[in-house]
């Protein structure tokens, strides 16, 4: 069948991107599903820093690459052997595939899923090979999702059904931002109630970390970001404090402010400059969270001694540490209580052909969550 689609072409070209258009809108011929496949038609998918880090450079992907990967919609055809979903399910797409049989899937960890990291790095799908096509050429696949379009075929192993009474454009961001940010509290760092956490970067992450810390119990949850609105965002959702890390001396106040220091500090912006603060400012015993996927290439340096004299940790988390078939529908319910108020977090929505200038607002740090919606 023909899908429109969002593809990349080239990486690194300039911003504004509403003017360099590093996306091109294509009508492309998209392959019936294979075994343990489906075909979803996509009615939201979410803007994402690691969409932008591909556009950017700072995520090397083969191109030409459909992009998108925080997405949402309806089965409307099961490929072979496909036996858990059909027609009709409403589902959410999840960015790592999980073969179910590596050493990572077997011990219950499918976040870290061997084959399907290989998959995503080669810009295939799970099963092997890609199912967009442009006339001759090949479109490589964005985390075996490219939701960027009216169209998708995924991996059963890529999605998860979901209750179909909550809209597209809410569900779609426990695909990555909710799985991302509350897993990082509540998997990865086993956040305690009454601790102190502080969230270094307040982006969709952030904010959904912030969310999580919350939920945890914690009695302190400090917002350290750049941007004066994200702060005032960040208040609004229960910090106890913020503070604006352009400022000199933030770290210092932090840590005067705490007495020492967080129990836990989150990473969230993906910049080693975050990365700093956040070990800057955890206490002698605490923890500091990753989520950040900055450039290959750059290197987060500290001193060694701090680990064994303070008894440091310093801990990665990728998609929250979760299981999406686990997560998702728990993480979905705490929503439906008011526990997890996830429709603040969304900022808006656009079109598809609309995709370059919200990438540009995204860049500028003016939205928590934009989605576009393909209805």
């Amino acid at each position: 069948m023909k899908t429109r689609a969002a593809v990349l072409y080239e990486m690194g070209l300039p911003t504004p991107y509403a003017e360099s258009k590093p996306l091109k809108i294509e009508t492309l011929e998209l392959d019936d599903p294979k075994q343990n496949e489906v075909l979803v038609k996509v009615r939201a998918v979410g803007l994402c820093h690691s969409d932008l880090s591909v556009i950017n450079g700072s995520r090397p992907r083969p191109t030409p690459m459909a992009l998108g990967h925080e997405a949402a919609g309806e089965i409307i055809q099961v490929g072979e052997n496909v036996t858990s979903f059909k027609e009709g399910d409403h589902v959410v797409c999840t960015f790592i595939p999980s073969c179910g049989y590596c050493i990572p899937c077997r011990e219950g960890r499918p976040a870290l899923c061997e084959n399907g990291a290989k998959s995503n790095n080669d810009g295939e799908m799970l099963e092997g090979g890609m199912r967009l096509h442009l006339n001759d050429e090949t479109i490589y696949h964005h985390l075996g999702v490219s939701g960027f379009a009216e169209h998708v075929v995924v991996s059963v192993n890529s999605i998860v059904k979901v209750d179909p009474s909550i809209p597209f454009e809410e569900v779609a961001l426990f695909g990555c931002a909710v799985i991302t940010g509350v897993g990082a509290v509540i998997n990865t760092a086993h956040v305690k109630p009454g601790s102190s956490v502080a969230i270094v970067g307040l982006g969709g992450i952030g904010l959904n970390a912030l969310l999580g810390a919350k939920l945890a119990g914690a009695r302190e949850i400090i917002a350290v970001d750049i941007n004066p609105e994200k702060l005032a965002s960040a208040k609004k959702l229960g910090a106890t404090a913020t503070f604006n890390s352009s400022e000199q001396n933030t770290s210092d106040e932090i840590k005067s402010y705490t007495h020492g220091g967080v129990d836990y500090a989150f990473e969230t912006a993906g910049v080693i400059p975050a990365m700093d603060v956040a070990y800057a400012i955890t206490k002698r015993g605490g923890t500091t969270i990753t989520t950040g996927l900055p450039h290959p290439k750059h290197e987060f340096s500290f001193p060694q001694v701090t680990l064994a004299a303070e008894e440091r940790t310093i801990k990665g988390s990728y998609v929250g540490s979760c299981v999406p078939v686990r997560d998702i529908p728990r993480f979905i319910e705490l929503y439906k209580q008011g526990r997890l108020p996830i429709d603040e977090l969304l900022t808006g929505t656009i079109s598809l052909d609309e995709i370059n200038a919200g990438f540009d607002r995204l860049e500028r740090g003016e939205v928590s969550r934009l989605v576009i919606k393909m209805d």
